[in-house]
């Protein structure tokens, strides 16, 4: 079995820790893991403010050439391990020239990326979606309900599809289903089950291929799979390429509930 972890960030990410990248490929190889992407968040696109507190959501764009430098150091040392260089690139509705212009830049170092929506469009202000359980509350009471929510992520990431952002556009498509974050804070059934299949479908129409993301499982808010477990089935039964990412941002982070994927849907 080719094990792969497509979703791996580093010691660059601003957010994350400082566990450097051969401890990363040292684990993944004891795990039996032999394909590993490390997709960084990208750098925001050009004019768009980071609405988080401490702005740390994506590298500067100073920090560029470092990286990919860092990746092809550490690539010579693993002969028996695909260690690919990859970005997170985030899609943000009306940034999309700037996006494809970040895209044009590195898309010749680019051997895999990621497509994802954290940021939502509110009465012309970005809320990071995600960031914490306050954050998301808010945006639900600002907008009348938490299904106001949903549906808006839901929306963007339908935008994110079927947008233009050039050659060099991700393949692949992240976490679609982040909005569950905090499904066990607000308590409310939301019924999106018609909203999640249309995205896969739109995927699948696409040509893109899926995160199917672990973090969610971590999360005491979530505790399943980005997208949830029938909707993997689903993604499979119409076609679609999965792989497996355990959005780790440290090594101990690293492949974290792999081994469900593995098993239930490899």
């Amino acid at each position: 079995m080719n094990k792969r972890d497509g979703h791996i960030h580093t010691p660059f990410c601003p957010h994350g820790t400082s566990d450097p990248l051969h401890a990363y490929v040292d684990k993944a190889e004891k795990s039996g893991f032999t394909d590993i992407s490390f997709t960084e968040h990208a750098p925001l696109p050009a004019g768009f403010m980071d609405t988080t507190p401490a702005q740390d959501s994506g590298m500067n764009n100073s920090e560029m050439s470092a990286y990919f430098n860092a990746l092809n150091e550490v690539k010579p040392n693993y002969p028996n391990m695909r260690i690919r260089s990859g970005l997170e690139v985030d899609f943000i509705q009306g940034f999309e020239k700037q996006t494809s212009h970040l895209l044009e830049q590195v898309g010749p170092y680019l051997e895999d990326a990621i497509l994802s929506v954290h940021f939502l469009r509110y009465q012309n202000r970005f809320i990071c979606c995600d960031f914490s359980a306050e954050v998301f509350m808010q945006l639900a009471n600002d907008m009348g309900s938490v299904q106001a929510v949903y549906d808006l992520y839901y929306d963007t990431v339908e935008a994110s599809i079927i947008a233009d952002l050039g050659p060099y556009k991700p393949k692949r498509i992240g976490h679609p289903t982040l909005c569950h974050k905090f499904q066990h804070v607000h308590g409310e059934q939301i019924d999106d089950d018609a909203r999640i299949r249309n995205i896969l479908q739109l995927i699948k129409k696409h040509g893109y291929e899926l995160d199917v993301n672990s973090a969610g499982l971590s999360k005491p808010g979530c505790q399943e799979f980005y997208p949830p477990e029938p909707y993997i089935a689903y993604a499979r039964e119409l076609g679609i390429p999965l792989v497996f990412g355990s959005d780790a941002h440290s090594t101990e982070g690293l492949h974290k509930y792999a081994e469900h994927f593995y098993t239930e849907h490899y």
